[in-house]
């Protein structure tokens, strides 16, 4: 990744293992010296250097990262009864822009097919994370 450009995205934030109403859509954005994850109304969930997080992906394909003593799961799509990502956070992404291409995002047919490259969206996060300086575990 060029760390120089960075990567804008939405992915989901679970809250909850159980409630997917609690799986909310979150802005996360990776700067060269900045890991911004914000919530539907732009409020920040996790600002940190990228070089003090924890990162790992999860058997099922969730990155949990783990920051200034929190932890922070997130996925690559939400649930059915997952809220829509807010408009603020659409037009937030398309001012920022995607950024870099960064890894590609290759998933397999299963997780294509059933999961809509969410997995894939998740390793690709991973990816970038480490190419940061996130630790991974």
């Amino acid at each position: 990744m060029s760390t120089d450009i960075g990567h804008s995205g939405i992915v989901y934030w679970r809250r909850s293992l159980w409630n997917g109403a609690r799986c909310e859509p979150v802005l996360v954005t990776l700067r060269p010296d900045s890991l911004h994850v914000r919530d539907r109304s732009l409020g920040t969930v996790l600002h940190v250097d990228p070089r003090a997080v924890s990162a790992r992906l999860s058997r099922l394909g969730a990155l949990v990262l783990k920051a200034d003593g929190r932890r922070c799961v997130l996925v690559g799509r939400g649930a059915s009864l997952s809220p829509q990502p807010s408009a603020d956070q659409q037009r937030t992404l398309e001012h920022a822009g995607s950024g870099s291409p960064g890894p590609a995002a290759a998933g397999g047919a299963v997780d294509q097919l059933l999961n809509g490259g969410a997995a894939a969206r998740m390793r690709d996060w991973h990816a970038r994370l480490t190419a940061a300086g996130a630790r991974t575990d």
